[in-house]
């Protein structure tokens, strides 16, 4: 396949080789090949190969890489931490790098988040597709699946394969995006339905923002990512209308997590204000009772004093009084009634 490259020796010293697959001409031939198989399919035109690594150490992708004749930046582009959904050119051949989503369990503790993305990392050349994965949490049977739906495509390339992993991958994306979007539903429904929001309500807030603060940073740079394949990838010309499909569906993913991000938003400040609303009413009722309780006040100083009044030193006088407390206090708290002050 490239200048270089021994297809002779074998792969058999890559151990953490954990499936296979090889196709020609739109239909699989074999599965589960061994690393001789492999070595000899990369370097024969009329075939194409799969085969996915997990967990592999700096000397196996450093074997694999000089076996494809790639340069020594693609193990320090698989291996090294923090890396952003990106392709990038080596030579003739492209690396990719992108990520897994799902949700977890409910965050427990000071662990808020409940985001787990898994990197999925790929070498493809003209004949074969490398998926590097540093961890077996993603499931690879899906992708199977859509490779075996769509078999017909792979006559066109590794380009097929790549698109039937990204496919998968952004239809993970959208379901992740659904659950998050199911669960603002849920906090809009408890903000509005209850009378109080306390903490509990703020750590579930937070909590979904964690998770699409670290969604979007996945999401967004897959545009890129689809674009730059389209880009360096001379051979996709027979798969551009499946590319287009999915770049439409990165666009989709990617808008609707800023409009959940903005939803989110919108559930804290609303929570505020309805919070300060609360507060309002609070006030609004204490001044009120204040004032009726000021009426009974009044009355009794202005008959405790020691002048003469209608009734004064009579038991007219006592009922008097009690009369214009009732009297008074009621036509307040029907004043307020009406203003909705209480």
């Amino acid at each position: 396949m490239h200048d270089g490259v021994v297809a002779d020796e074998g792969l058999g010293e890559l151990r953490s080789v954990v499936a296979s697959r090889l196709w020609r001409d739109g239909h699989v031939l074999d599965e589960g090949v061994n690393a001789d198989e492999l070595a000899a399919a990369v370097a024969d035109e009329n075939t194409l190969v799969w085969f996915d690594l997990v967990d592999p150490s700096p000397a196996e992708l450093a074997e694999l890489s000089d076996r494809l004749g790639l340069p020594p930046t693609v193990v320090e582009d698989a291996l090294a931490p923090h890396e952003r959904p990106k392709v990038s050119r080596h030579q003739d051949d492209l690396y990719f790098t992108v990520y897994a989503t799902a949700l977890g369990p409910p965050p427990t503790g000071e662990n808020l988040g409940r985001l787990v993305a898994t990197r999925i990392s790929g070498i493809v050349t003209p004949t074969a597709l490398v998926t590097v994965r540093l961890d077996d949490r993603f499931d690879m049977t899906p992708v199977l699946r859509r490779w075996d739906d769509f078999a017909g495509l792979t006559r066109y390339g590794s380009g097929a394969l790549v698109h039937g992993l990204l496919d998968v991958v952004v239809d993970g994306h959208f379901d992740t995006i659904q659950a998050i979007d199911d669960e603002i539903e849920d906090l809009e429904d408890a903000l509005f339905e209850q009378r109080t929001t306390g903490h509990d309500f703020l750590r579930r807030v937070y909590g979904v923002r964690k998770d699409l603060v670290a969604l979007r940073r996945v999401v967004l740079p897959m545009r890129e990512a689809v674009n730059a394949l389209l880009r360096h990838k001379d051979d996709l010309a027979e798969l551009s209308s499946y590319y287009d499909d999915l770049y439409d569906h990165v666009l989709r993913a990617s808008e609707w997590t800023e409009s959940l991000r903005d939803m989110v938003t919108s559930i804290f400040e609303t929570n505020l204000s309805l919070q300060d609303a609360r507060l309002n009413q609070v006030m609004k009722k204490l001044a009120a009772w204040a004032a009726i309780i000021a009426v009974p006040t009044a009355v009794t100083g202005w008959f405790g004093q020691n002048v003469p009044y209608p009734g004064f030193s009579e038991p007219f006088g006592f009922w008097l009084s009690v009369a214009a407390i009732v009297a008074f206090s009621t036509g307040l708290y029907a004043v307020f009634r009406r203003r909705d002050w209480l």
